[in-house]
């Protein structure tokens, strides 16, 4: 039946509205919705950012909570102020308090954040934007002790706003230690400045509007302490971290006297450490293991190897004394281990017997029966020297049957260092070592062998008793810990309403009979790679989506007069799909591009021709695959036609001339030249099509 000219006519224009509809949008016989390509890359990229905001400057934070500003005028207000730039949302995390009075203000700790999880990152810092609002107030840093979360932003930030550091001897020992292993360079002029402070004297030192003084303190490092600074409108106390171990290996116990006599003085604010107030009774002393460690040397038959914190000089001297007892020799292995040691000995923290130690590449050459080696890597750090031990790549030490290795650690509240810990016994146990974990002591029938660092509830409370503060700060923890630290202080009389659950940011405000809160200062973190060098939130989130989708770039190279495609685009994937054994969906994809360019390359600027192409990949990839990886368009333009020769080009037959080459002959040393090009440009990865 013939076809009416009506019909004939609709369906031209049905086809020509088609082809007009594909030519503005590239969308072909594409079956999903674009926007359903959209949304799903929206989403991909939503959830990279949702992690990389937990870590972000304070430039990326908005201020919820107005605070009060004066233009051009002074804070002369008489309140004492406390506000935690970090160390107010997990333990462990970049811990770092601004107290401020007027025209002066300190810094307690100033440390780093070692539990980020983000694709080449090795740390975090507290941001230090409200630092550069009083920059002429700060008078000085003062530390509570040396583990990095308390220390480990120093170089960082003190070059950029300096002042000196205050600490006990052990502490400044670990501060200068780190600014000497920094990886790079201090700015120009900067000197750094420290100051010893002596804890067991009660030495008093005035800073600004302030006096401070350091009490010793219990933890798992030497030279604790807690920070007790008289200020103006009454005394704060900051804990640092601490337990109240009763019988610690160095004999330096918990200076309850003091702590207990500066109670009775009258304490306004306590700032407590909040690590671990859920764990009830007791932390056991550290003296509970060292016969652990005896007993295992007793009875282990090869080489014993130990694993534990860097920074934990009293339980290395603990070993040392044990090896000394049972005639072995002792090896150091890890970089920060051996730095601190050296430090810890100058200072006359660790005492060793002569003729003790051994280098760690002598390893290989003693008995099996002499040898024990304290080493890094308790925690399944990457790169440690007990992991490298456990995956066979130590450059000095191959693990073998009898071999005995003790974990003295637990993981790290906080760090979820569970998992990585887990992989490094499992690669221990396949090579026939004796593992033992303080986790399975009762099963492997041994002591103690590890103590944790901090209080117990039983312990929380009694500082609480001791100092008998007005008001009540829990720091140090997340906000969970902190709010069973808050229960515990209600339970030791302190009014509900006289304590508080801060967050990074908040302002705290003290006069002699009140508390509260005052709004909110710009604070966040600063991401730092493995170099020490600080790395953009936008980098990271990019790092995120690369590794969630992959990356697909699109590499066309067009005439510039004809427009049309000198070759077959090229195809390069990343962490996407196997292009080999996807070849349907490459060869379509080619298909779409080489239409792209002849029905858009022509009519619409490069720019935009760009997006366009960019966002068709996107959807074509995702009907395809339900995936959305990054797609990086690359177009090159290339001109293969041109004049044959110069105004002054020498004639044909003139001594020296040049032969005149034919346009064939141009056209075809112009495409081998881009043939070149193209072979740099792709490499020989068999991911390339």
């Amino acid at each position: 039946m013939p076809v009416s000219s009506n019909n004939n006519q609709d369906n031209r224009k049905g086809k020509s509205t088609q082809a007009k509809t594909q030519g503005n949008n590239l969308s072909g016989s594409l079956n999903t919705q674009r926007g359903q390509a959209v949304r799903a890359q929206r989403r991909s990229q939503a959830d990279a950012q949702r992690i990389a905001d937990q870590y972000v400057p304070a430039e990326s934070v908005a201020v919820s909570k107005p605070r009060q500003v004066r233009a051009n005028l002074l804070d002369d207000q008489p309140r004492l102020k406390i506000i935690g730039l970090g160390g107010m949302d997990g333990g462990g995390s970049k811990n770092m308090i601004v107290v401020e009075y007027q025209q002066d203000a300190i810094v307690l700790d100033c440390g780093n954040d070692l539990g980020i999880d983000l694709p080449g990152i090795n740390y975090g810092i507290a941001d230090t934007t409200y630092l550069e609002e009083i920059k002429p107030k700060l008078r000085a840093y003062v530390i509570t002790h040396g583990h990095l979360d308390h220390i480990g932003g120093l170089p960082h930030i003190v070059p950029k706003f300096p002042a000196p550091i205050y600490g006990s001897r052990f502490s400044i020992g670990r501060v200068e230690e780190i600014f000497e292993n920094f990886g790079l360079p201090m700015p120009e002029g900067f000197e750094l400045k420290t100051v010893t402070m002596n804890e067991g004297t009660h030495e008093r030192l005035k800073i600004g509007a302030f006096y401070i003084e350091l009490v010793r303190i219990t933890h798992s490092i030497p030279g604790s302490t807690c920070i007790v600074v008289d200020t103006p409108v009454g005394r704060i106390i900051n804990t640092g971290d601490f337990r109240l171990d009763p019988n610690p290996l160095n004999h330096e116990r918990s200076d309850i006297e003091r702590l207990t006599e500066l109670g009775k003085e009258g304490v306004l604010a306590l700032l407590s450490e909040s690590t671990t107030p859920e764990r009830p009774g007791r932390t056991p002393s550290e003296s509970t293991i060292e016969q652990s460690f005896k007993d295992i040397m007793d009875n282990a038959p090869g080489r014993i190897f130990i694993g534990l914190f860097s920074t934990n000089m009293n339980r290395v001297q603990m070993i040392i004394n044990a090896a000394v007892h049972h005639n072995k020799k002792v090896a150091m292995d890890g970089r920060s281990m051996v730095s601190t040691l050296e430090m810890a000995v100058r200072h006359g923290f660790v005492r060793i017997p002569k003729g003790t130690f051994v280098p760690i590449a002598s390893a290989a050459t003693m008995k099996d029966n002499e040898l024990v080696v304290v080493c890094t890597g308790s925690q399944g750090e990457p790169s440690s020297a007990l992991q490298r031990m456990s995956n066979g790549e130590h450059r000095h030490v191959k693990l073998k049957e009898q071999d005995t290795v003790i974990l003295s650690s637990t993981p790290i509240p906080y760090s979820g260092n569970d998992g990585a810990i887990r992989t490094m016994v499992d690669d221990l146990f396949k090579k026939g070592v004796h593992v033992f974990r303080h986790e399975t002591r009762e099963i492997d029938g041994v002591g103690p062998l590890h103590v944790s660092g901090h209080a117990s509830r039983e312990e929380y409370a009694e500082m609480i008793a001791m100092l008998k503060p007005k008001f009540f700060i829990p720091i140090y923890g997340d906000f969970t810990a902190k709010r069973y630290h808050i229960e515990l202080a209600v339970e030791q009389g302190i009014p509900r309403a006289h304590t508080i659950n801060a967050e990074n940011g908040d302002i705290i405000t003290l006069t002699p009979d009140k508390m509260e809160a005052a709004g909110e200062v710009p604070h966040g973190t600063i991401l730092v790679d493995q170099t020490g060098a600080i790395v953009s939130n936008v980098v990271v989130k990019d790092r995120l989506l690369l590794s969630e989708e992959g990356l697909v770039a699109i590499v066309l190279t067009v005439d510039k007069k004809t427009g049309s495609l000198l070759t077959s685009p090229d195809i390069i994937s990343r962490g996407f799909i196997y292009m080999r054994e996807n070849e349907e969906i490459m060869n379509g994809l080619r298909s779409e591009m080489k239409r792209a360019v002849a029905q858009r390359f022509k009519r619409v600027d490069l720019d935009r021709f760009k997006a366009e192409l960019k966002d068709h990949v996107t959807h074509y990839l995702f009907e395809h695959t339900q995936r959305s990886p990054i797609v990086i368009p690359v177009i090159n333009i290339i001109s293969v036609s041109g004049k044959t020769g110069s105004a002054d080009a020498k004639k044909p037959g003139a001594k020296g001339a040049e032969p005149v080459k034919t346009p064939e002959q141009i056209a075809a040393e112009q495409q081998k030249r881009f043939q070149e090009m193209r072979a740099r440009l792709l490499t020989q990865d068999p991911r390339i099509d």
